[in-house]
């Protein structure tokens, strides 16, 4: 991939899963936790509730991790595109990240993941760290290292970047029950698809979970996504022996988890 013109020729091979309902393995988490409003009135990821018996791993202070479970989320629900129209799917998302996704057509599936990686060592001054390879090398983030230039940056990368380029950069992981905050779980192609990993909870007997957040084509918000197999555990996915993962509009293979 070259260009993010190109990507997009290929829009329409990106296709939704239907999937079944499936019972709880965890305890539920109850109405009573979850909201069911048209708002969202949980502030940032790590106020996104619990299963009964989870607790959220512990975590390095200053690490990708803790950035990631900082992360703002919006009041209102709605993913909009990045023209300012709603998506017309609105069904795929628990909530909304309170980052830009700016005015162009271009921060879309692995951009989004790119977006939160480098909002990340932007924010610990690691400017020589913010690099991303494309097919033809590394795009760097150069001086100045101002807020203007690192917005001018992103979307060079957006538009050569992207799930092709992003998988190759990654290292694989081979067993998906290592799985981090931080991993990416990512099939690299013409368009592709990637999601981040944004937080893991585990019970006292070493079950785990995590939650999901995508961007998508045309470029909208990044979303956090609800678990469609399991109503009790959403937006919860539990980590299990299953070859694959069902999220509301794309399967991934266990074997594509992917870190940094």
């Amino acid at each position: 991939m070259t260009t993010k013109s190109f990507r997009i020729l290929f829009v329409a091979l990106c296709f939704s899963c239907n999937n079944n309902a499936s019972s709880a393995k965890y305890g539920k988490i109850t109405p009573s936790q979850l909201s069911t409003s048209d708002e969202n009135p949980y502030k940032k990821i790590s106020e996104i509730p619990l299963p009964d018996g989870f607790s959220r791993v512990l975590i390095e202070n200053n690490s990708f991790g803790s950035y990631l479970r900082n992360v703002a989320l919006k009041t209102d629900k709605t993913v909009y595109k990045f023209n300012g129209m709603p998506k017309g799917n609105q069904l795929a998302q628990f909530a909304v990240l309170n980052i830009s996704v700016g005015d162009k057509d271009l921060q879309q599936c692995a951009d989004a993941v790119m977006r939160l990686r480098a909002e990340y060592l932007f924010e610990q001054h690691r400017f020589n760290e913010i690099n991303f390879k494309d097919n033809d090398g590394k795009t760097i983030f150069t001086p100045p290292y101002n807020r203007q230039h690192f917005t001018t940056f992103l979307e060079q990368v957006f538009g050569m970047c992207g799930s092709a380029s992003l998988a190759k950069q990654l290292n694989t992981v081979a067993d998906f029950n290592s799985i981090h905050i931080g991993d990416v779980i990512i099939r690299g192609g013409f368009p592709g698809h990637a999601v981040q990993v944004m937080d893991i909870a585990a019970n006292k007997d070493g079950e785990k979970i995590y939650l999901l957040a995508q961007g998508f084509m045309p470029a909208q918000d990044i979303h956090v996504l609800v678990n469609d197999l399991n109503s009790d555990l959403s937006p919860w996915y539990k980590v299990d022996n299953r070859p694959i993962i069902k999220t509301p509009e794309y399967t991934f293979s266990s074997k594509e988890l992917k870190r940094w």
